[in-house]
């Protein structure tokens, strides 16, 4: 039997708009969260957005807004992605202002606290305001941060509580041994080797003074939580942690399989800071977490001063919620960064949605609607197809779209080979029984489009039912 399924992506920072790399995460996580669902699965998927820091508290002020203000701005454009990006109905969403947030991450220091890992100390230290972390020398490049090349480091000196990650090296170890742990391989290997470097003990609050913006550290009122400290435990606290009124946490965290989605930059992060920050609160490790690349344009980083950005929001409005998660699947690598241009999407429309799946659904259900007195009956719901499980075991969207399309491709061949349109001319009784066999293959198809393209699922297995031919799915774009 199955075990519960948690999944969540990394929170957004509330800095900026969202943009296309979030939307790869958080797609790859909702075909997954669906995939599971249709396989019988109990899914718990999750999401929302990381809004205390530095960052967010100097852009509001910036702006001239109230921090938490410009905040519940942001909140609000990362949740409409739900409707936008026509993501699972049943998503969860965490806010790190949230009050239930706040206080899971209090509990969770008091836990660390107690288990004698929190302690204060004065510190000295190059801070990326980027990152939202201090710098060793071994992380500078050219004297910055390398994630943040434009921004100068700034020197920082406070006292801080901190977070001993030094006693963590051999259980971590222990842990990243797990080749499950990590996907892919590589960083799973990355992880193995910062950790075998020696660690050391981070800062896990920052001066209130300075920062004001940010979770109050429990019985220390000149004190706020570090924004990483919080956040990291969003994947805990939208499950109802530590109350557990709704068993949730227990069922999905303690008993079940769990999965943290998360860019390739956050490895430290995710596997390295949260893993110790678990072990130390006697909670159990994520089981996996999946690591994808960025995405670039033009073989560039994306820059609004470059003029390269890619705006998601434009792309569904132009070609619909569907289009865009069906090229993000299956024209973006799961792992490796992959480079995406306008020229190049609208070359994969036409050719895949327009000229393929759109072309071939009209095709055949104009057959069936001119031709069959009744609508086929819905076929009873069978197991997907062996490569189409493992691709999708294996994180390989591509490769799993692609055994749809060669299900596309046959429907093709057979339409062409066969003839139906003019074989229900000449040979109406067998004429209709191809058109009957190549209407129930589509519903099949339809199917194992549904994680990838709800919509575009929904609207043809809808059609079939009712022996109609389909409005246009994917109007040629030129």
């Amino acid at each position: 039997m199955a075990k519960p399924f948690y999944l969540t992506t990394t929170l957004p920072y509330v800095n900026a708009d969202p943009h296309i790399g979030f939307a790869l995460e958080i797609v790859q996580a909702d075909i997954l969260a669906r995939y599971r669902s249709l396989a019988g699965d109990e899914v718990f998927f999750s999401t929302g957005t990381d809004e205390h820091g530095l960052k967010i508290f100097q852009k509001a002020k910036e702006e001239g807004k109230d921090v938490q203000a410009y905040a519940d701005e942001y909140a609000a454009k990362f949740r409409s992605l739900k409707e936008k990006l026509n993501l699972s109905p049943n998503l969860h969403f965490v806010r790190t202002s949230d009050a239930h947030h706040k206080g899971a991450a209090q509990e969770i220091w008091r836990r660390c606290l107690e288990k004698g890992d929190i302690y204060k100390k004065k510190y000295k230290g190059l801070y990326c305001v980027g990152d939202e972390m201090f710098l060793k020398d071994s992380d500078l490049v050219g004297g910055k941060c390398p994630n943040h090349p434009t921004m100068d480091p700034i020197e920082i000196e406070e006292e801080n509580y901190f977070f001993r990650l030094s006693a963590y090296q051999e259980r971590l170890l222990a842990y990243l041994g797990k080749e499950s742990s990590v996907v892919p391989e590589w960083r799973r290997q990355e992880a193995i080797n910062f950790v075998q470097a020696g660690l050391e003990d981070f800062s896990i609050s920052r001066e209130k003074a300075r920062l004001p913006w940010g979770v109050a550290v429990p019985d220390d009122d000149t004190q706020v939580m570090y924004v990483w400290f919080d956040a990291l435990t969003n994947y805990i606290s939208t499950l109802g942690w530590p109350e557990d009124a709704d068993g949730n946490f227990k069922k999905f965290w303690e008993e079940g399989d769990t999965m943290q989605m998360a860019g390739k930059d956050q490895v430290r992060f995710q596997s390295i800071m949260w893993q110790a920050m678990l072990m130390s609160a006697d909670i159990k490790n994520t089981d996996r977490v999946v690591y994808h690349g960025f995405i670039t344009s033009g073989g560039q980083k994306m820059s609004k001063s470059i003029g390269n950005v890619i705006d998601p929001y434009a792309i569904v409005d132009e070609y619909g919620a569907d289009a865009l998660r069906y090229f993000l699947a299956r024209h973006v690598h799961p792992f490796e960064d992959s480079d995406v241009t306008m020229e190049r999407f609208k070359e994969a429309y036409n050719a895949d949605l327009a000229n393929g799946i759109g072309n071939l659904a009209a095709r055949i259900m104009t057959l069936a609607e001119n031709n069959l007195t009744e609508a086929v009956a819905r076929p009873e719901p069978a197991g997907f197809d062996a490569a189409y499980i493992a691709a999708l075991s294996a994180f390989d969207y591509a490769s799993a779209l692609g055994a749809v399309m060669e299900r596309v491709e046959a429907l093709d061949r057979r339409m062409t080979t066969e003839e139906p349109f003019k074989l229900v001319k000449s040979d109406p009784e067998k004429g209709k029984i191809v058109i009957k066999e190549m209407a129930l293959d589509l519903y099949t198809t339809a199917r194992m489009l549904q994680p990838f393209m709800p919509a575009t699922s929904d609207a043809i297995k809808t059609t079939i039912l009712a022996n109609k031919k389909p409005a246009t799915l994917f109007p040629r774009k030129d």
